[in-house]
């Protein structure tokens, strides 16, 4: 079976070249981070999109989906125990994002309602993170499917934009490292980002961690690309994405406030669609979108906009912790202060 992305070595060595150290065990990665301020240090062990949950039958019945759902959190148990004494000793947790996809919301609902159930009849510690560490929602595009198929799928209304955006004049260009104007585009890209920041409030890496992506990928099976939407000398949007066989990622989109009505990002979505198709790659994964299409969720736009590629749905149960110290509890009362402090009191005086 392929592995998702995460788990692969080059995205596990990018990651261990900005504060993260790896460990492999039975074929899986685990990403460790340190964190030391004065005498306060401790360490998380981070295991993403791993182990993979494989059923015994092909289409099983609700008693043996019962049993192949215990013996995965039995295996998850057996395999924190088994690297146990190979992480820092004052690591706090193990954490995984399972990597179990479910067609509905309603689905991934069911399982996390009856997950402290399982848990009792595996016998396991396992508990539900209070955050999420990858987007447990996502959409996919099957790249099987010819352009005009995926073309056929798209809303009504993405297919005008993209048709507007080419007729008016907006055009795409993918630069890597190697490119001429590598250095110039990444500058712009940033700027993109920048403003996309200021405007949506999103965090940002700093701009070496894009340029280091990037150079990475050169001599890698990995093919990271930027795409960048232009009109007339004009800069208007860009995405950084995630090539291999297995599949495409979007990994980070921006656009600035200079000629929003052309529709860039349509355009540079629809040529790394069909770039990623060209390569081999078996899915388009857009790669993080609210979990349903309530008008009231503050990043309603964004599900719309990736939704409307005609995809199909995909959503996990997210985050899953181990603990291994006294001290998990409160970390994790720590975590939850400061995810509402993010997602709801800053949101909340910008205006959100």
């Amino acid at each position: 079976m392929q592995k998702r992305f995460q788990q692969t070595d080059f995205w596990c060595d990018f990651k261990c070249a900005h504060g993260w150290q790896k460990l492999t065990s039975d074929n899986i990665n685990i990403l460790i981070r340190k964190f030391k301020k004065g005498p306060l240090h401790f360490s998380l062990a981070y295991v993403p999109m791993a182990p993979e949950y494989i059923p015994a039958g092909t289409v099983p019945g609700f008693e043996q989906q019962a049993e192949d759902e215990i013996n995965y959190l039995k295996k998850i148990q057996s395999f924190s125990e088994n690297i146990k004494s190979n992480l820092p000793s004052d690591t706090l947790c193990v954490r995984f994002d399972f990597p179990l996809d479910f067609p509905e919301t309603q689905i991934r609902d069911d399982y996390l309602l009856r997950f402290n159930e399982l848990n009792s009849f595996a016998h396991t510690k396992i508990k539900k993170a209070p955050v999420d560490i990858q987007p447990p929602d996502s959409t996919f595009l099957d790249l099987s499917l010819t352009e005009e198929q995926l073309l056929s799928n798209m809303k009504n209304k993405w297919r005008y934009n993209l048709r507007y955006a080419q007729k008016h004049g907006v055009t795409v260009r993918a630069c890597d490292a190697s490119s001429a104007d590598f250095e110039k585009d990444l500058d712009s890209f940033y700027e993109l980002y920048r403003a996309t920041s200021a405007r949506d409030g999103i965090g940002l890496h700093p701009k070496s961690y894009y340029k280091h992506l990037l150079e990475k990928s050169l001599n890698s099976d990995t093919k990271i690309t930027l795409y960048i939407a232009s009109h007339e000398g004009d800069d208007l949007a860009a995405i950084i994405t995630l090539f291999n066989e297995n599949e495409a990622v979007y990994l980070y989109g921006c656009s600035g406030n200079l000629k929003r009505n052309l529709m860039p990002a349509y355009a540079v979505q629809w040529t790394a669609i069909t770039d990623a198709k060209k390569y081999g790659s078996k899915i388009y994964d857009f790669y993080g979108i609210p979990p349903t299409g309530d008008e009231g969720h503050p990043m309603h736009g964004l599900y719309l906009f990736k939704t409307g590629f005609g995809g199909r749905m995909v959503h996990r149960p997210g985050s899953f912790d181990i603990p291994m110290s006294s001290l998990y509890g409160l970390y994790t009362f720590a975590e939850k202060l400061r995810a509402f402090y993010h997602k709801k009191f800053l949101k909340k005086i910008r205006g959100r």
